[in-house]
């Protein structure tokens, strides 16, 4: 049971230059954040350089049986967080990361199971947070996540996540 105020210990880092493998990472995710194992997520999956979760819509129903945006605003922002921390930890940094801002644009409701996908807004980003991890020992990345329906795009959100210096 994790306790107020008392950091949960970390993952070890994979061997250099491998990835983490994403179920075994959502494990320990869910002991490290509890409500992680009660967001409905069933996979999660690297495409290319994307994260994938796919969840199920129960336990994120709202009154009107469709998607609760509350949850899945926050299931964007956990997303992102993984995509960061996962390819910290491919390049070796074992570093805190949050949420330095997030928005959510709703297109339409989601009315069953789906995934989100989570991607650096510009192709250029990854080089840059590696420029200033190097050179600040800091830095930030803008990220997409995008929920599916199917074929339909239901939310779009955008996150910007800071990577904090070595404590």
């Amino acid at each position: 049971m994790r306790e107020v105020g008392i950091p949960h210990p970390r993952l070890s880092l994979p061997e250099p230059g491998q990835r983490d493998v994403p179920q075994a990472f959502l494990a320990w995710l869910s002991d490290a954040i509890p409500m992680v194992e009660h967001l409905g997520i069933h996979e999660m999956r690297w495409e290319g350089e994307s994260l994938v979760l796919e969840l199920s819509l129960v336990p994120n129903l709202n009154d009107k049986g469709t998607g609760f945006g509350g949850g899945l605003t926050a299931q964007t922002t956990l997303l992102g967080w993984c995509w960061t921390t996962l390819w910290l930890r491919e390049r070796g940094y074992a570093r805190d990361v949050v949420v330095a801002e997030a928005t959510q644009r709703f297109l339409a409701p989601v009315t069953g199971d789906y995934r989100l996908t989570c991607a650096p807004e510009s192709v250029q980003g990854p080089e840059r947070l590696d420029e200033r991890l190097a050179s600040r020992g800091r830095g930030r990345i803008g990220l997409v996540q995008q929920l599916w329906c199917d074929d339909t795009l239901c939310l779009e959100a955008h996150g910007n996540y800071a990577v904090l210096p070595a404590a």
